[in-house]
């Protein structure tokens, strides 16, 4: 894009965002919004597909209808006959889904023998307004850009809010460490607070440059902002290293205001937990609320013996945030699905490389118009719990009834024929090996590589802090701790081809600030 084309699309968004700024949600507000938009889903769902599916000739939907032999009106009257999900569940059955393979362009999309030639960008909302775009986390893969609409996310501002008031955080002193464009979870955080009046006290970022027109962006934004009256803050770099002074930021406000909020990643806010105890600081008061990770038993659990409390999100940057945390959970991951703004199906799919292992693979539907991405039943590599529970919570008085937990990927690493489900791998480097040889989960991965010759290698790559005094020994662990999963067989076979080694050195962690425990690395030279 031209510079002259680049500042005019930058005035247009910056007018805008000051029409978004310039009304505050209020708790009644968010509450009459939520309960309308769920009284109208089955509409709302409909009026997307005749406008983004059936009047946009490139949804790669189209030829999937038409293979099932499905017209407009046959969905309209499936809807009015048997209801939102069912409809769902009858289209996947007719092959009427996208695969989490095919989303993510690593497979083509093929149904009764036809290719069904796309491209990623037909997934796109053809009727976004304004807006920038960021990139996903690409923690699943290879990053892709998606758009940050001001319209998308005024239609999550209401859940913000009333999450906040189910756990009493509103009006908290809050700060922020999520990275600037093109890293859009920063930006989207500071906006959204600002939406229902919840603006952050400081803002810091772990990447320290996206680009001078990434840095420009992103101070346009905040500028803007300022100038219409919300304060928001601009971002101040922050390295990962540097977790210590955000933990003091978060006593130093507990001590003086009684309570702090801290967003940001499951495992960012683990790393400032450790420094916190490395600095002899209680972080009693101190409420972590995010997501873009897993927030696993053990990472919760270190956590939470600060005396901090986590609160998750499930958020998925194609389609939004899926649900946020229960106040009276059942687990850790227990988030109340807001089906306000996406339907959820489940359908049985088979793990890559596990022939007799199959999953109930969680498919998504848009149902904002404002979404940046047009989902229908689009598969995500997430499986889980599905329930309605009567949780008592504020949450579920809004009309969130239903509960996801216990979310686990199915991505897998793969190795001489044997495959590692990621949730087992997770259970071992996280509590297994720490129980056996010290550190936290922050000191242990495992990578996939391929070696000089071509061979897959499984790195379990181990900080240098951990006092391993034998490597074979940590091998040996990870063996025994795969009993659930693995045969003697599958152990013998990677014993003799030397699949699983040792790499001391300290974990990777994502341009985002994340650190996945099981991590796709680059071929060796």
């Amino acid at each position: 894009m031209s510079f002259p084309n680049s500042l005019r699309a930058h005035l247009r968004y910056g007018w805008r965002l000051r029409s978004f700024l310039s009304h505050t949600i209020s708790l009644e507000e968010a509450r009459a919004t939520v309960e309308q938009r769920i009284a109208a889903r089955e509409a709302n769902f409909l009026r997307i597909v005749e406008r983004s599916v059936f009047g946009f000739r490139r949804s790669p939907y189209l030829p999937l209808l038409k293979l099932a032999g499905c017209e407009l009106g046959d969905i309209g009257n499936m809807v009015r006959s048997r209801g939102l999900e069912s409809t769902l569940v009858a289209l996947r059955a007719a092959g009427v889904y996208v695969s989490f393979e095919e989303f993510k362009g690593r497979a083509p999309i093929v149904r009764n023998g036809k290719l069904i030639p796309i491209k990623s960008q037909d997934f796109d909302n053809p009727h976004l307004g304004e807006y920038y775009r960021a990139e996903t986390g690409g923690t699943t893969g290879a990053a892709s850009q998606v758009a940050i609409d001001l319209d998308h996310l005024a239609d999550y501002a209401p859940h913000m809010r009333l999450t906040e008031h189910a756990h009493r955080i509103f009006d908290t002193p809050t700060a922020i460490w999520y990275g600037v464009l093109p890293d859009g979870t920063g930006l989207q955080s500071v906006l959204l607070g600002s939406r229902f009046g919840h603006i952050a006290a400081r803002w810091f970022s772990p990447n320290r440059s996206g680009g001078v027109r990434r840095q420009f962006a992103t101070r346009f934004v905040v500028g803007m902002a300022r100038l219409a009256g919300r304060r928001i803050p601009y971002p101040e770099p922050l390295g990962l290293e540097r977790a210590a002074t955000l933990a003091h930021w978060a006593a130093d406000t507990v001590k003086a205001k009684g309570a702090c909020l801290i967003r940001t990643h499951v495992s960012k806010a683990l790393r400032l937990c450790i420094a916190a105890r490395d600095e002899g600081l209680d972080l009693t008061g101190t409420t972590f609320f995010g997501g873009g990770e897993p927030p696993t038993p053990a990472k919760v659990r270190w956590i939470t013996q600060t005396g901090a409390r986590w609160i998750p999100m499930y958020w998925l940057t194609e389609a939004g945030c899926v649900g946020q945390g229960c106040a009276r959970p059942a687990d850790d991951n227990d988030v109340h699905f807001f089906k306000d703004g996406l339907a959820l199906i489940e359908y049985p799919r088979k793990v890559p490389g596990l022939s007799d292992l199959e999953v109930d693979a969680f498919h998504f539907t848009t149902l904002f118009s404002s979404a940046p991405r047009i989902l229908l039943n689009v598969e995500s590599d997430d499986y889980g719990v599905v329930e309605k529970r009567s949780c008592g919570c504020a949450l579920e008085s809004y009309g969130f009834t239903d509960h996801l937990r216990d979310i686990h990927s199915f991505s897998k690493l793969t190795a001489e024929g044997v495959t590692l489900v990621g949730s087992e791998m997770i259970r071992i480097l996280e509590e297994v090996l720490p129980a056996r040889f010290g550190g936290s989960p922050l000191d242990y991965q495992l990578a996939e590589e391929e070696d000089e010759r071509g061979f897959t290698r499984l790195t379990l790559l181990v900080s240098p802090r951990v006092a391993l005094a034998d490597e074979g020994a940590a091998i040996d662990a990870v063996l025994q701790a795969l009993d659930r999963i693995a045969t003697d067989a599958d152990r013998s076979i990677w014993r003799q081809a030397q699949t699983l080694r040792v790499r001391r050195q300290e974990p990777i962690w994502t341009g985002r600030g994340k650190l996945m425990p099981l991590h796709l690395m680059k071929k060796r030279n």
